[in-house]
């Protein structure tokens, strides 16, 4: 039977596990919201983290803010959804710190609209960004993983990925897309100590929710079991853990951080 190699506990290690080493994150979407909640506690973990985000002004103004409180990061503007730039801007970054160890694909974009009141620049739009270019990113940074040995992909998928919603055909698509490629990337980086899970959150409290009426936001209350919408910094934990050593025998599963709307 094949043993994981975890190592030898010292006293010190049992409560700084995740930080006997530290690794090279990427986050996507880092700019605000969940993926700057996602940035901001990787580095508090002692990781260098690359803040990802199309604006500079919002992902560099993360990565300035980890480094004056005394964390490790960077930040580089990237359309998500143009593949040459990606490409090109994963190589940069593999040839300056050699490999990225943990990839969180966060970045996305939705445009909402009945099936046939939706345009197929908004389709198009929405599976590029959300499903492409996590395709994307894992090609050209998960090669190094596979050779090290050592790796954590986390996916943020949604609980419409799951259910499906009306005049949201093309998000649940990208989503539940994300679903099946964890699995199958899962599967396929497994032997190489590599693991893909995904996250799928369900209504958190960010800036898009704040801009619905008090009406609307009653009623996404109310059909979630707890009573109250979830916070940037749960979907940051559930992404912290994955992304830890205590993880490492977790891979392919969805874990739903949604207040119990999907159970």
């Amino acid at each position: 039977m094949g043993l994981r190699q975890v190592g030898e506990l010292s006293e010190t290690s049992l409560y700084m596990s995740e930080t006997t080493e530290k690794r090279i994150a990427l986050v996507t979407g880092a700019g605000r919201g969940i993926g700057k909640s996602i940035a901001e506690l990787l580095a508090s973990k002692g990781h260098h983290v690359i803040c990802i985000s199309r604006s500079e002004s919002s992902c560099g103004a993360v990565a300035d803010a980890i480094n004056a409180g005394g964390g490790s990061a960077e930040s580089r503007a990237l359309d998500v959804a143009d593949k040459a730039a990606v490409k090109e801007a994963c190589e940069a970054l593999l040839e300056k710190h050699g490999n990225i160890d943990i990839l969180v694909n966060n970045a996305g974009i939705t445009r909402d609209g009945l099936l046939f009141r939706m345009s197929d620049d908004d389709w198009d739009a929405v599976i590029e960004t959300n499903l492409s270019s996590c395709f994307t990113f894992i090609k050209y940074l998960a090669r190094p993983m596979t050779r090290k040995r050592w790796g954590r992909i986390i996916n943020m998928a949604s609980v419409i990925g799951l259910t499906g919603n009306a005049g949201q055909a093309n998000y649940a698509a990208a989503k539940a897309g994300m679903i099946g490629l964890t699995k199958s990337l899962a599967k396929e980086f497994a032997a190489r100590n590599v693991t893909v899970n995904a996250v799928a959150p369900g209504f958190i409290a960010t800036d898009m929710t704040a801009e619905l009426n008090e009406k609307q936001q009653e009623a996404i209350v109310g059909i979630i079991p707890m009573k109250c919408m979830g916070e940037a910094k749960d979907i940051a934990a559930a992404t912290a853990f994955l992304a830890s050593e205590d993880a490492g025998y977790i891979t392919g599963q969805v874990f739903t951080v949604d207040g119990g709307m999907v159970m």
